[in-house]
């Protein structure tokens, strides 16, 4: 067969012996990348008359779409809710971390804090593509607060917490000086004036997320009518479940979700937040909306300790992590006991949310890519290894232990023990 270089000077990979995950399903079939792109190979051979240039071997890995998280908040010593002249090296440290952990792409998250932090912040995240340099950022920021509930306000500093005034949409613009960075905010829906910042956020592109809220069923829905297409970590900071009025839960099984959307929502699936029956139920409600979420602090990827999330110091005893109590020794005595973020990477979600539910590989995998993917409405180009789209793939074995991390097609991680 000719080689492809008529056609294009750029090398071909054909990616052999994997089970790759397309249209919802693990299909035996090779992997075909140029260019950064997944490639349809009956266009290659039959149009084309091109050919590999290199093949490699996967031993049987599983092959699935990069994992991407849209609501973390740091990791490894890195809080991205503090204000620093060297904001971009911790993006840099964090981005390269989670590379090892399947991430390809997040959107790095703020918690509530004051607007000095937002406008020094903000112009420091730079959406960017993939690579060796690590995890793209997506599109910019998740704005998680200020404008939420006291009374579910979870770890987010009381202090700091707003209103909307008169001029709601222009509170909203001078608390965080710019949208230009900004993909989600987080908001509660039963605040006044909240519809209208909903419409105008959502006319100008960015995901209203709902949460850290008291509102009942009809004004999430309400929400939801007027653009809001996420729930930020479902069951948390939230008003429970009731038969009679079921609050932001019942979206999961709403009639009244104009025709056409769909509401997504995240779930933090690290065995703490969530209980697995809990897990279980939203993911039978509502499957195709499920978004795992990693909602990871600084303190992922340290040893237990006393660590930050924001203006809050949170204390992290295992997978726990809590707002500090008053104390002199290490560890905290319990003190507040509210939880505050996670210290749970997106492999560990992604294999703890396939063993509670037992849900198939393919369903689990989704969660943390093409649902999230679906949700910032890019699942053209991520979230899918469909012909086409970012070749931004992992290598994992049948237990979802990730193996080997690419983005763009080139190789940026691998398990040095499992090398192939």
């Amino acid at each position: 067969m000719p080689s492809n270089k008529s056609v294009s000077d750029a090398p071909i990979v054909q990616f052999t012996n994997c089970r790759i995950l397309r249209s919802h399903q693990l299909q035996r079939e090779d992997l075909w990348v140029r260019e950064g792109k997944i490639l349809n190979p009956e266009k290659l051979f039959f149009d084309e008359k091109g050919s590999a240039d290199i093949q490699l071997d996967c031993k049987d890995s599983i092959v699935a779409p990069g994992f991407i998280d849209v609501q973390i908040n740091g990791g490894f010593g890195v809080d991205f809710s503090l204000a620093t002249d060297d904001f971009k090296s911790g993006i840099d440290l964090v981005s390269r971390k989670i590379l090892s952990h399947g991430v390809t792409s997040f959107c790095p998250t703020l918690v509530t804090s004051p607007p000095a932090v937002y406008h020094q912040v903000l112009p420091q995240i730079s959406v960017r593509n993939g690579g060796a340099h690590g995890a793209g950022v997506l599109a910019g920021a998740h704005l998680e607060g200020p404008f939420i509930s006291k009374e579910k306000k979870g770890a987010h500093p009381e202090h700091c917490l707003r209103t909307f005034e008169e001029g709601a949409f222009q509170d909203l613009l001078a608390t965080y000086g710019s949208l230009e960075r900004v993909r989600i905010v987080t908001l509660a829906p039963e605040m006044k004036r909240s519809s209208e910042v909903i419409r105008e956020l959502t006319k100008q592109g960015i995901c209203v997320s709902l949460g850290h809220s008291v509102a009942n069923l009809s004004q999430a829905e309400e929400a939801v009518q007027h653009g809001a297409t996420f729930i930020t970590h479902l069951f948390n900071a939230m008003l429970p479940f009731h038969h009679r009025d079921p609050g932001i839960v019942g979206l999961l099984t709403s009639d009244k979700i104009p025709a056409g959307r769909r509401v997504f929502y995240g779930m933090i699936s690290d065995g703490i937040h969530t209980n697995p029956a809990a897990l279980r139920i939203a993911h039978r409600a509502h499957p195709k909306g499920l978004v795992l979420v990693t909602d990871a602090i600084a303190g992922m990827g340290l040893a237990p300790g006393r660590h930050t999330l924001g203006q809050q110091v949170v204390e992290i005893d295992g997978l726990n992590t809590y707002i500090a109590g008053n104390c002199s020794v290490s560890p905290c005595s319990p003190g507040t006991k509210t939880l505050s973020g996670s210290v749970a990477t997106m492999d560990t979600c992604v294999r703890h949310f396939q063993e509670a539910t037992g849900c198939s590989v393919e369903t689990a995998l989704e969660a943390a890519s093409l649902h999230p993917a679906q949700l910032l409405g890019i699942e053209h180009k991520k979230g899918t290894l469909n012909y086409d789209s970012d070749a931004d793939f992992l290598m994992l074995n049948n237990s979802l232990y990730v193996q080997a991390t690419y983005i763009a097609g080139e190789e940026v991680w691998r398990q040095e023990a499992l090398g192939m």
